[in-house]
């Protein structure tokens, strides 16, 4: 099958569909009562800047939606963060940012810190069906299974056992909010793998996912995907989207489902 040419257009749709995934997850968060990850939304513009008090990584302290900005936005964007006394992420997606923007960010003292893959699947293609063996049984996680859900979060993606209560916390937020999916992959009935999506009936997001080490390799990374490919399919939505390190096993798992490479973001720091 002939496929279409990636376009600006279809790049700038990409970005806006992570951009209000990760909107409507942070203001999920925010709502917790007493909001007790100081979790902020600001807008510069066209700009949307998160930022979050307790969790200090880039992924949550980003800012999305660049193009170019001129002296003065940028200027409010960092000084945003530095009142807060956050480095920020700049996230520059290539074909939307320009190379005055680029030396405008250099001169606040800003350098390019890294690169971060974006891949869709058009689900009006034909994708790859699922030949799983039928050790895999995928289906949503219940509503008293956050704690599992924060343990294999945790334990699939490195993080440390006492980050098991807030990830479960932040993520119980999701459990019946509009467009939100938490799956639980098991392997011969044994939790093996979680995976996130949401979905605005348009386009659908891939926010998280994670396969316990001792899981790996049996192919439900990839079964994970293939699933919620064929939920966002039953809700109608055209595009399915997801996120991960450039020539990563996630990026490789991704296109073998028939995903393909959107655009290559770069990740700005401060140096």
């Amino acid at each position: 099958m002939r496929r279409a040419a990636t376009s600006l257009a279809l790049v700038d749709e990409l970005e806006r569909c992570e951009i209000e995934s990760m909107a409507d997850r942070m203001t999920a968060i925010q709502e917790r009562t007493g909001n007790p990850e100081g979790v902020e939304i600001a807008k510069v513009g066209g700009v949307t800047c998160f930022y979050s008090q307790t969790m200090p990584w880039p992924a949550f302290n980003t800012v999305k939606g660049l193009r170019n900005e001129g002296e003065a936005e940028l200027a409010a964007i960092v000084d945003f963060y530095r009142e807060r006394e956050r480095k920020p992420q700049f996230e520059l997606v290539p074909g939307l940012a320009d190379p005055l923007l680029m030396r405008r960010l250099s001169g606040l003292g800003f350098g390019q810190t890294g690169f971060h893959a974006t891949l869709y699947a058009d689900l009006s293609e034909a994708f790859e069906e699922s030949n799983a063996p039928g050790s895999i049984y995928i289906r949503e996680l219940d509503e008293d299974e956050y704690t599992l859900y924060g343990t294999l979060h945790c334990r699939g993606s490195g993080l440390p056992d006492n980050g098991i209560a807030p990830v479960a916390a932040n993520n119980r937020v999701l459990h019946g909010r509009a467009g939100w999916k938490l799956y639980l992959a098991l392997w011969e009935d044994e939790p093996a793998g979680v995976g996130v999506m949401r979905s605005d009936g348009r386009s659908a997001v891939f926010t998280f996912a994670a396969t316990l080490p001792e899981h790996r390799g049996k192919g439900i990374h990839r079964e994970l995907l293939l699933h919620r490919m064929r939920q966002a399919k039953l809700q109608g939505c055209r595009f399915a989207v997801s996120q991960c390190a450039f020539q990563s096993q996630s990026h490789r798992n991704m296109e073998q489902t028939g995903m393909r490479i959107g655009y290559v973001r770069a990740s700005w720091g401060e140096l």
